[in-house]
């Protein structure tokens, strides 16, 4: 008999490289539907991948820092429902080495609302198109534990990415009894622009088990902080 079960789609907020558009592409190989976002920075892979995709990828434009923006998608995917929304988005400043003593103040603001403040602005937005049975998630960062924060380095990058995680939390608390998944992703140092060369893990090593760990955190309600390996990190 034909598969009848209906097609799983995704949502995935910064697709047109790196971990974002990785994920895009795995989520096709297993049969998803995507919708993707870009910038608006011209033709990206993600429009390649959508023009061989048999219309299975669909390219939406936003700049999260855009408030307008953000409510202008949530208008033109008003009606469709996504199993999955993942909010992928960072940034770091131009000189990760630098302390918060050095870094410019247009600089650490840039950091921190690209990576903090707009991905929630956007699952503010849009979780309403996630049903009960869905999962919404945001790319965070090991960098991201204060926990586990005993070297220092990365000053800004990893402030914004704690601020995003505590943001995460308070929008779990106030949605306690909300069915859905929540979980926020430390993908590993990656081999991407922003992870740069001498990253340990490639892209293969990390999205296909990142990709593992969202399917399998459906039906769980409440937030959780993981790892690619699916593995809990400290918060």
């Amino acid at each position: 008999m034909p598969n009848s079960s209906p097609t799983k789609t995704v949502l995935i907020i910064g697709a047109s490289r790196g971990l974002g558009y990785a994920m895009a592409e795995e989520y096709l190989k297993r049969g998803w539907s995507v919708v993707g976002t870009v910038r608006g920075e011209g033709r990206t892979r993600l429009h390649d991948l959508a023009a061989r995709s048999g219309g299975r990828v669909q390219v939406e434009t936003i700049d999260i820092n855009v408030r307008d923006q953000i409510a202008a998608l949530r208008a033109r995917l008003a009606g469709r429902t996504f199993d999955l929304l993942f909010v992928n988005a960072g940034v770091t400043n131009s000189n990760p080495d630098e302390t918060l003593a050095e870094v410019a103040t247009d600089e650490f603001v840039r950091v921190m609302v690209t990576n903090a403040l707009s991905p929630m602005r956007v699952v503010a937005a849009l979780q309403g198109l996630v049903p009960p049975t869905g999962v919404i998630g945001v790319m965070s960062s090991g960098q991201g534990s204060v926990a586990n924060n005993t070297v220092g380095m990365r000053e800004v990058y990893r402030g914004s990415k704690a601020a995003l995680n505590t943001f995460m939390r308070s929008f779990a608390a106030r949605h306690a009894d909300d069915p859905r998944a929540m979980v926020l992703m430390a993908p590993g140092w990656v081999r991407t622009d922003l992870g740069g060369p001498r990253a340990r893990l490639t892209i293969e090593d990390s999205i296909p088990n990142l990709v593992d760990v969202l399917t399998s955190v459906q039906g769980k309600a409440g937030l959780q902080y993981l790892d690619y390996l699916g593995r809990s990190v400290p918060w």
